[in-house]
């Protein structure tokens, strides 16, 4: 840990708090103001949906105008989104909800490349800490959005448009915050820096192929339950604070275990890590499937929020060695768009089949997902006995 880093980790735990709070009330306020019920998580995929659109913008911006000033220009793009969603509220305006958020997903696109971007504060020997410890920083995002959402729902006339004005305040402090970080220049084109491998050449290797899978259906799995569960907590008469307790404990799930899973993966490898992961998404859904009451809840998420962070620092450590530093931009847009394409599916699925099939039914589906990244690690683990790590 560097001071760089820790205001980088201070950058995350916004972003995160601002995810949260997306998380838990976009579905609620979707649910008061969709034409249908099924589309009441479409705002939560509006938010994934243009992190996948943003994500190859992103890359070009990243490589024209540095890290810095690309992330800044997302903090600015995430104030003016709040805004407009607090106006969908005050308008009682479905569509131009679902507008701000996906607009929102350049923000989301934006902030999500903080943990490649940590990798370059610290010597190389130390990534996977690097890694770790900025994404530990969602820790602030489990205490601050959830509590934000139950703090400011009734304080407007319109339920929840204070939580979304808030937001403007938290990335107006991470705009202060990235300010003061000085990341080393990306190489660009026409400066004499190598200029790397088509984007083709990197997807076809069995590391780039398991660790994007990992990063995708890992999210998209998480995505799935999380986004689904104040409603499925709502169908089942429990309270909208037992909702926010379970959120909060959900992302303390995700982010805790960041401050050692640097440790365990540069002990045992990445491969190893993932594996656990995914057995622990799947004790989630037979916790999930054992009952609806909010201690059943509470166990499932936590469960879940450990599998992704096992998966998604596993799946992001090992892409780091799929490319050369030349190919960074254009590879880890490339993670991101599929993180983001899968979670927009999932985000919208998850109301659809909350909404009509019930909470079981949902967690039934996300057997099949996972299982297929079952058989991508065992895949990756046969190829790895004669794979190359490209030249870094």
């Amino acid at each position: 840990m560097n001071a760089q880093l820790l205001l980088l980790a201070l950058c995350q735990g916004l972003f995160l708090s601002n995810n949260v709070t997306f998380v838990a009330i976009n579905g609620l306020v979707g649910l008061s103001l969709a034409p249908a019920p099924w589309m009441a998580t479409l705002p939560i995929a509006g938010y994934v949906a243009g992190g996948a659109l943003a994500a190859p913008l992103v890359a070009r911006h990243q490589r024209a105008w540095g890290r810095r000033r690309t992330f800044q220009v997302g903090l600015v793009v995430a104030m003016v989104a709040s805004g407009l969603c607090a106006l969908a509220t005050v308008q009682q305006s479905f569509w131009l909800l679902v507008g701000a958020t996906l607009l929102a997903g350049y923000y989301n696109a934006n902030a999500s490349l903080y943990r490649f971007a940590a990798t370059e504060l610290v010597a190389p020997s130390a990534k996977e800490k690097a890694i770790s410890w900025v994404l530990a920083g969602g820790l602030i995002g489990a205490v601050v959005g959830p509590n934000l959402a139950s703090a400011t729902r009734e304080l407007t006339v319109q339920p929840f448009t204070g939580a979304y004005l808030a937001l403007i305040g938290l990335a107006a402090l991470a705009m202060v915050l990235m300010s003061r970080i000085e990341f080393p220049p990306l190489p660009q084109a026409g400066d004499g820096s190598p200029q790397g491998r088509p984007l083709r050449e990197i997807a076809r290797q069995p590391l780039f192929i398991v660790a994007t899978a990992a990063c995708a259906l890992g999210y998209g799995v998480m995505s799935l339950l999380m986004s689904a569960t104040p409603i499925a907590m709502a169908q089942c008469g429990l309270p909208f604070s037992s909702a926010a307790l379970v959120l909060e404990w959900h992302v303390i799930g995700m982010y805790a275990p960041s401050f050692f899973t640097g440790h365990l993966i540069k002990r045992f490898g990445a491969l190893p890590i993932m594996v656990l992961g995914l057995v622990l998404n799947i004790v989630c859904v037979l916790v999930a499937l054992s009952g609806v009451e909010l201690m059943h809840f509470l166990a499932a998420l936590i469960t879940l929020g450990v599998g992704w962070n096992f998966l998604f620092i596993g799946g992001t450590t090992l892409a780091t060695e799929a490319y050369r530093p030349e190919e960074k931009t254009t590879a880890q847009a490339a993670v991101d768009f599929w993180v983001y394409a899968t979670m927009t599916l999932t985000a919208f699925g998850s109301g659809a089949l909350v909404t009509t099939g019930g909470w079981q039914a949902m967690n039934l589906g996300s057997l099949l997902p996972l299982t297929l990244l079952g058989a991508a690690l065992v895949w990756l683990a046969v190829q790895r006995r004669g794979l190359t790590t490209p030249a870094a």
